[in-house]
């Protein structure tokens, strides 16, 4: 097994930062660029993948009372991960997200998931920014 994890400092409280990330609605915003989410009746959605055009059946669940998500492929051997929001004073925020392949073939290496969680850490905040502007303008 394969494991990745990267963290994020946001300026955003982390129940703002958590509720953008947490919005099934939304997930696309921040996710990687080529995975896409579809809510079938949670904790099931299908994920589909641009590089492969294939759907994955796979499991979301929300957290709000942790403030976390868990994921994962249904059939257990593709990967898992979930994403944690922390308050560290401030009114900010700290996001872990962390990643583990079950097996080799579906991890697509260090340098490709070191930026895709970075990407996605980004454009999270991205969101979180947005969102805070327009409730503030």
């Amino acid at each position: 097994m394969t494991e990745y994890e990267r963290s994020r400092t946001m300026p955003a409280l982390p129940e703002h930062v958590f509720d953008q990330a947490a919005d099934v609605n939304r997930l696309d915003a921040w996710l990687p660029q080529d995975l896409h989410v579809a809510a079938d009746d949670l904790p099931t959605v299908t994920v589909h993948e641009d590089r492969t055009d294939e759907d994955t059946s796979a499991t979301l669940r929300v957290q709000p009372e942790r403030m976390r998500l868990e994921w994962g492929t249904r059939e257990g051997t593709g990967y898992s991960g979930w994403l944690q929001v922390e308050g560290v004073g401030s009114g900010a925020s700290e996001v872990t997200v962390h990643l583990s392949f079950a097996e080799d073939s579906h991890d697509p290496g260090q340098d490709a998931v070191g930026a895709a969680l970075d990407g996605s850490l980004r454009r999270l905040e991205e969101q979180v920014r947005l969102r805070i502007d327009n409730a503030a303008g």
